[in-house]
C-alpha cells in the first residue's frame, strides 16, 4: 500500500525531504521497505543518519497509527509522486515527500500570494495585513500564511472576508492548531473551502525548529511573498530568503517599511525589495489588473522571474543563516 509506505518513510527521523523522496523512488511496496535496517537505509542514502536509535517494526507501527488517526480526523495525504501535489512546491530543492492536509488543495492554475510578518504588529500594520488579504481575496487570489498571531492571522481573516480559500501552513500536524486561540480561525479557513497544510504526521506539536522549515513551504506555494512588518531577525525574513531562493516575487509593504517594528522590512526595501501599498500593485505586476482593477483570474500560476540570489545571500548573512 503506497500510503503506508509513504507514512513509513515520513516517520524515519532526521531525514531531509529530498532523502525521503529518494527512498520513495526506490521502493513500491511497504513489505520490501519493512525488511530494511537502519544501516541499510544509511547505505542507500550514503550517509550516517544521526539521532535516536529505531527499528523498522517501530516505524511501521507508527505509520499504521498515522493512517488510522488520519482517517479518523479527516486528514488527507498527498505524496510528491501524485498529480494533486502542488506543482510549485515540487520545484524547490527540498520539497516534502508527503503532505498532510484538511480542506481542499489549491487550484494549480491560479496564483497564490504569501502574506507574512511579525506576531506583534503595530495597529497600522495589522490593519494593512487585513486589507491586503481582503483585496487579494476580492481579486480571486488566495493568501498563504502561517496561521500565527499578528500579521498571519490578519491576512487570513482579510482573505476570508474577501471570499477566497485561504491557505494556512502549520509548523505542527493539521489537527494540532497553534496557537490554540486560532482554532476558531482554522475552522473558518475550512468553512470557506480553504486549506490547512503540514508536512508533519498526526500528533506532531509546534516544535520551534519546525517553523523555519514551514516557511519554505509558504514561499514555495506562492507566486510572490509580501512581508508586511518584520523586526530584525524575524521569522518572516526567513520566508523572504526562501522566496528569493525559489525565484519568487518579493515585496515589502510601505506601512511596515516605515514602522517602528519594521526594521527587517526596511532592510529588505534598502536591499531592493519592491515596496507596495495595495494589492493593486501585485495585480499590475502579474498583469491581472483590468480596467476595474479586479480582472478575473485567467493566468497559470508561475513563479516570478526574479534575480534575487544576491539579495538572498545578503539577507542570509543578515540573519546569520548558512545557505
Amino acid at each position: 500500500m503506497k500510503d503506508l509506505l509513504d507514512l513509513m518513510i515520513c516517520r524515519i527521523p532526521a531525514l531531509r525531504g529530498e532523502e525521503r523522496i529518494e527512498l520513495a523512488k526506490k521502493f513500491d511496496r511497504e513489505e520490501d521497505f519493512s525488511l530494511l535496517s537502519k544501516k541499510e537505509i544509511e547505505s542507500l542514502l550514503g550517509r550516517i543518519v544521526k539521532g535516536r536509535s529505531w527499528k523498522m517494526d517501530e516505524i511501521r507501527s507508527l505509520a499504521e497509527k498515522d493512517a488510522a488517526v488520519s482517517a479518523k480526523l479527516g486528514i488527507h495525504l498527498v505524496s510528491w509522486r501524485e498529480k494533486a501535489y502542488p506543482p510549485l512546491l515540487r520545484e524547490i530543492y527540498d520539497p516534502p515527500a508527503l503532505l498532510f492536509y484538511r480542506g481542499a488543495l489549491p487550484d494549480p492554475e491560479k496564483p497564490l500570494a504569501a502574506v507574512v510578518g511579525t506576531r506583534k504588529p503595530t495597529a497600522q500594520a495589522a490593519r494593512r495585513a487585513f486589507v491586503l488579504g481582503k483585496e487579494l481575496g476580492e481579486a480571486g487570489i488566495p493568501v498563504v500564511s502561517g496561521l500565527a498571531l499578528g500579521i498571519d492571522s490578519m491576512a487570513h481573516r482579510g482573505n476570508i472576508e474577501g471570499r477566497a480559500p485561504t491557505i494556512a501552513v502549520l509548523g505542527s500536524s493539521p489537527e494540532q492548531v497553534y496557537p490554540a486561540s486560532n482554532r476558531d480561525l482554522a475552522r473558518r479557513v475550512l468553512e470557506v473551502g480553504g486549506l490547512i497544510l503540514s508536512e508533519y504526521p498526526p500528533g506532531t506539536g509546534p516544535l520551534k525548529w519546525n517553523f523555519p522549515a514551514r516557511n519554505r513551504i509558504i514561499s514555495a506555494l506562492a507566486r510572490g511573498t509580501v512581508i508586511v512588518e518584520a523586526p530584525e531577525k524575524s521569522g518572516a525574513l526567513i520566508t523572504a530568503r526562501f522566496a528569493l531562493e525559489h525565484g519568487r516575487d518579493l515585496w515589502v509593504d510601505s506601512v511596515g517599511a516605515e514602522s517602528k517594528r519594521g526594521a527587517g522590512t526596511a532592510r529588505l526595501a534598502e536591499d531592493g525589495a519592491v515596496c507596495i501599498s495595495s494589492a493593486l500593485d501585485i495585480l499590475k505586476e502579474w498583469n491581472m489588473a483590468g480596467p476595474d482593477n479586479k480582472k478575473p483570474l485567467s493566468v497559470q500560476a508561475k513563479p516570478g522571474q526574479s534575480s534575487g540570489k544576491e539579495m538572498a545571500s545578503s539577507l542570509a548573512e543578515y540573519l546569520d543563516i548558512k545557505l
